[in-house]
């Protein structure tokens, strides 16, 4: 088996993980600020360290802003439907994933307005164009800071440097960045960052975070209500972070598993995770360059690029050339619209799609170059 399908999820986990999720379900099992106990005591600690290594990770500067998710989907539905109203007006990139696009959708119908920043046909940000749709209405701006479809790495501190000129709050979705390449909160100029756990960060599924600016949170609407396990004396949500957007029981096997997945990329370092993964996509890349009945889509080459490759097989329907791949060289592959329709209208694969190869950490010269052989003798 060749896995790339980690712009899906990341496979295999970062080493530990598993192990600290079994821990924690047979020898933890308590949950947190319900009790005082020693286990419960020791959740607590290790709830804290996750929300210190993701600051370090992201140079953010407080870790009770480091809100924990169910994922980047519910973080970015926790700051689009928290703090836009009828009226409003949000700016987005014409590369978004549907976890950005259908809230505002749902939103539209509501008295919501957004517009999108043109891409060219490589997926990249015209960011001098940004200015052109500020309206006095705008509330956020909000970008992917890598495309899932072509990997194509936006310019995420240019388009915070025209947030700060306006006084714009901007958010950035980092569902294919984080752990892949270097985020930065504070040079982004960030008002919110949403990451998943289980893809660039090697965690599992189901947990995630959104970091926030100490007063962009004082914003935002917490969308779920509920017992904290503080100001347990009052029936209103508590003021203060992250109690106010962190109701109900906590996904402590999640939070186990990705402060244990946090500990192997610092060990290792983002910088030594880019360089593996580029080195990867310039193999791929290089090996795509000129074979027949493919097309790439996206940059053609490792500058502002995430290890993210879609192509379209221009003699076979896509499906059945991913089907072919998986059932014939056991390449795993990912093929459609990869919840991103609007993504692939700027890159021209709409609606015919793309097979997506989406490299990983542990992915070896010979995991490309079996995938190479597959698609040069699937597409002939």
């Amino acid at each position: 088996m060749i896995y790339l399908d980690n712009a899906a999820t990341a496979y295999p986990k970062a080493p530990g993980v598993a192990q600290s999720m079994y821990d924690y379900v047979e020898k933890v099992g308590a949950t947190i600020n319900r009790s005082s106990y020693a286990s419960a005591q020791e959740a607590g600690l290790v709830t804290l360290t996750l929300r210190e290594r993701l600051c370090r990770l992201f140079d953010h500067p407080e870790p009770t802003c480091a809100v924990l998710t169910a994922g980047a989907t519910m973080g970015l539905n926790m700051l689009i439907k928290g703090l836009l109203r009828p009226g409003d007006h949000c700016i987005v990139s014409a590369m978004e994933h549907n976890a950005v696009m259908r809230p505002l959708v749902q939103l539209e119908g509501e008295g919501v307005s957004f517009d999108r920043i043109p891409c060219d046909g490589q997926g990249r940000l015209d960011v001098a164009a940004l200015p052109g749709l500020i309206r006095s209405s705008t509330r956020l701006v909000v970008i992917a800071h890598a495309s899932n479809v072509s990997g194509t790495l936006q310019d995420a501190e240019a388009v915070g440097k025209v947030c700060r000129e306006y006084g714009l709050p901007f958010a950035l979705d980092a569902a294919q960045s984080a752990g892949h390449t270097q985020v930065d909160f504070a040079r982004f100029g960030l008002s919110a960052l949403a990451v998943p756990g289980h893809k660039g960060l090697l965690g599992p599924q189901g947990i995630g975070a959104l970091l926030l600016d100490a007063q962009f949170a004082e914003k935002l609407r917490p969308l779920i209500a509920g017992g904290t396990g503080s100001a347990s004396d009052s029936e209103e949500l508590p003021g203060w972070m992250p109690d106010r957007f962190e109701s109900g029981t906590m996904n402590l096997p999640g939070i186990y598993g990705l402060e244990a997945a946090l500990g192997f990329i610092e060990e290792k370092g983002v910088a030594a995770l880019e360089a593996h993964e580029l080195a990867l996509t310039a193999r791929f890349l290089d090996g795509l360059s000129g074979m027949r009945g493919v097309r790439l889509y996206g940059p053609p080459d490792t500058r502002m690029r995430t290890g993210v490759i879609s192509i379209g097989f221009t003699g076979l329907d896509n499906a059945e050339a991913a089907w072919r791949l998986e059932r014939d060289f056991g390449v795993l592959t990912r093929c459609g619209l990869h919840c991103a329709p609007s993504a692939h209208k700027c890159l021209g694969s709409f609606p015919e799609g793309s097979v997506r190869f989406s490299i990983g950490y542990a992915n070896t010269e010979a995991d490309i170059d079996g995938a190479l052989a597959a698609i040069e003798a699937t597409s002939s």
